[in-house]
């Protein structure tokens, strides 16, 4: 397991950190294969599903790569990440990143992968593993059209809202979640891509005390996350705050990022696209608020002491290292709001 864990660290920054495209293409690829064993830990058909899913949809995305670096060598005899300079390769590249984090239009993998495998294994599909990605997509965002940065970003707040309104599978909706928060990403990467960094940034450390808790509630629909009161006062109450907080209501921290995007686009006179986006967020913080609201408002709290046994865990194993710091940044960190 362990080398497993530091396969998929340095495959990233292997990815990170390269200049050149074979080196970056290399970094994906040992990072795709060291997270198939872990996708495929469970012994169940979902998760070899899921498994042969995320192969797939990686290998298809890793093989337009080499295309569009490969035409683009061979166009200019250069293999920099920074020389990719042919419109068709830039476009090709585009898709390829879109595909490896799971944006739309090429976002049909995420939600049945993230469903077919456990909480922490979704947790790192939605975080880490969109970082090397993002990253490439920030290096080639002055080359890339922004036309088809806007389009996808767009396409994914749409898709990603209507999408986990009628989820009762939590990491479906949550595959939903990212899908539309990766929408905000794209969409201002063609204007600010230091902006976009803040913002995907942001969302990691929002998601991450949620899937924390999921797990250490166990809870797999709305139905488990109703009944957690018995177990868990605190953080049922804080799933709820952390729900709100990724929908971007103020005065939560996911409120920043969502504002400066806005701002950002209406300085630059696009204030269509930012209406848009708007109209698009109204449409995902439908199904944020309905968890909030069955948490918070149809559960009366209660401090019974019979807990359901089957999702009572042991104290020991509950991560709480990462949890109770990434929670707090995700409901505080508005002060810290760069003007």
């Amino acid at each position: 397991m362990t080398i497993i864990i530091l396969s998929i660290i340095i495959g990233t920054i292997m990815t990170m950190s390269s200049s050149n495209w074979l080196m970056a293409w290399l970094g994906l690829e040992l990072n795709m294969l060291a997270i198939l064993p872990i996708i495929s830990k469970p012994k169940t058909s979902r998760a070899s599903e899921a498994t042969t899913k995320y192969f797939l949809t990686q290998a298809i995305a890793s093989a337009m790569m080499l295309l569009s670096s490969t035409i683009n060598a061979w166009q200019t005899g250069n293999w920099g990440i920074l020389e990719l300079k042919n419109k068709f390769s830039t476009t090709i590249m585009a898709l390829s990143l879109m595909m490896k984090m799971g944006a739309a239009p090429v976002h049909f993998w995420l939600p049945e992968v993230l469903q077919g495998t456990t909480l922490q294994t979704a947790l790192l599909i939605t975080t880490w593993q969109k970082i090397a990605p993002i990253t490439l997509m920030y290096m080639i965002s002055n080359n890339t059209q922004p036309t088809i940065l806007v389009f996808a970003g767009i396409l994914s707040m749409i898709i990603g809202g209507l999408g986990g309104i009628n989820q009762t599978q939590l990491r479906k909706m949550m595959a939903y979640s990212s899908i539309n928060n990766l929408g905000w990403t794209i969409t201002i990467m063609a204007f600010s891509p230091n902006m976009a960094l803040m913002n995907i940034f942001t969302y990691i450390i929002m998601t991450t005390p949620i899937f924390l808790m999921m797990t250490s509630m166990s809870a797999k629909t709305l139905q488990n996350l109703s009944t957690t009161w018995t177990t868990s006062m605190t953080m049922t109450l804080s799933i709820a705050l952390l729900m709100l907080s990724t929908s971007g209501l103020p005065p939560f921290t996911g409120f920043m990022p969502k504002m400066l995007i806005l701002n950002e686009l209406i300085s630059q006179n696009l204030t269509i696209l930012a209406t848009l986006a708007i109209m698009t967020s109204l449409i995902s913080l439908l199904f944020y608020l309905r968890v909030a609201y069955l948490i918070m408002m149809l559960t009366p709290p209660t401090t019974t002491p019979s807990s359901t046994k089957w999702r009572t865990q042991n104290q020991k194993s509950q991560p709480t290292t990462m949890m109770t710091p990434t929670a707090l940044f995700t409901t505080h960190l508005i002060p810290a709001i760069p003007y």
